[in-house]
């Protein structure tokens, strides 16, 4: 039976579905308390109009939206209420703003539901893990996941009476994420198990937007047929999400594109790697049996993004007891 699994940390919150000790969806928030989340309500105003009668730029306490579609008769400079749809998205050298939509009239402001409300509104079991008991999270492959997240190396097993498994190397771009198979022939199944990986992983990683996956050149329209439904399965298996896709062409490419609200799994990660690896080390620290050592040696990078993030140090001494040193080597 499915459930999922969720940890109050330190600078994030996790969660992650799990069913017969597998991932299925990973799950981080970061605990930013500046910017408002998703389905957030907040009084804004029109501070430029990017596109007449269809989009414009509005600021609100905290910060900054794309609004789309601009309510009619707007001008610039007033003041009204806004839903936010998208996070803002990292990306090499600026960080695509927010999205917003006008709100329905006398909608109150609201904050946006947090990630245990939002697995909590999913009908399946939550179960809060704490630092004391075993450790769930691993037991299911977490650390896993989120190496996938940052390097991109998925593997995955081979079909049926073929030894040889393959590989997935995943790119995020600005354009689009994109997934390239490798493998040993023979190439159909090889294809056909790439696709279940795949579809896997676009969930497991809650990857959105446009996504391309480069497949080996499979001949006959039958073995590319195949394909395309096991991506259908495994998308419409993992939570139904409205996504479109391409069939796939006589050179192995497939286009699919899905809702996109949140910023995926690899993205959040590799947009400040070191402050993700230091979270993950104040994880290790605070599950770490008694007597716990005070003093823990640490990248350069790694303890940059400690000190930027006092409240962190903190808060790992307050759960353990221990002040900790963390000394660079």
């Amino acid at each position: 039976m499915a459930e999922w699994l969720y940890e109050a940390g330190i600078g994030e919150a996790r969660a992650a579905l799990v069913e017969d000790r597998t991932i299925l969806e990973a799950r981080i928030e970061l605990d930013s308390p500046v910017a408002p989340r998703i389905g957030a309500i907040l009084p804004a105003r029109l501070v430029e109009i990017t596109v007449k009668g269809r989009e414009g730029r509005v600021a609100y306490e905290g910060g900054e939206a794309m609004l789309s579609p601009l309510p009619p008769g707007i001008t610039q400079g007033a003041a009204l209420t806004v839903e936010l749809i998208r996070e803002a998205i990292p990306e090499p050298g600026r960080q695509k703003l927010p999205r917003a939509a006008p709100a329905e009239a006398g909608t109150p402001p609201r904050d946006g539901p947090t990630l245990l409300e939002r697995i909590t509104a999913t009908g399946t079991p939550v179960r809060p893990c704490l630092p004391h008991q075993p450790d769930a999270f691993e037991s299911a492959g977490w650390s896993e996941v989120l190496e996938e997240a940052l390097t991109g190396d998925i593997t995955f097993a081979g079909p049926p009476n073929v030894l040889a498994g393959g590989a997935l190397r995943m790119s995020p771009t600005p354009a689009m994420t994109l997934f390239d198979v490798d493998g040993h022939p023979p190439l159909e199944p090889l294809a056909l198990a790439a696709a279940h990986a795949v579809a896997a992983a676009i969930v497991r990683l809650d990857i959105g937007g446009s996504i391309g996956v480069d497949f080996p050149t499979l001949q006959g329209k039958a073995a590319r047929a195949a394909v395309d439904a096991a991506i259908d399965a495994g998308l419409f298996e993992g939570g139904a999400q409205p996504f479109e896709r391409t069939a796939m062409n006589g050179f192995g490419f497939v286009q699919i594109v899905r809702r996109r609200t949140r910023v995926s799994l690899p993205e959040l990660l590799r947009a400040d790697p070191a402050a993700a690896e230091a979270r993950a080390l104040l994880r290790r620290i605070e599950r770490t049996p008694p007597p716990i050592p005070a003093t823990h040696t640490v990248g350069a990078r790694v303890a940059k993004a400690l000190h930027a993030n006092p409240h962190w140090i903190a808060e790992l001494a307050r759960r353990t007891g221990v002040a900790p040193v963390f000394e660079v080597r």
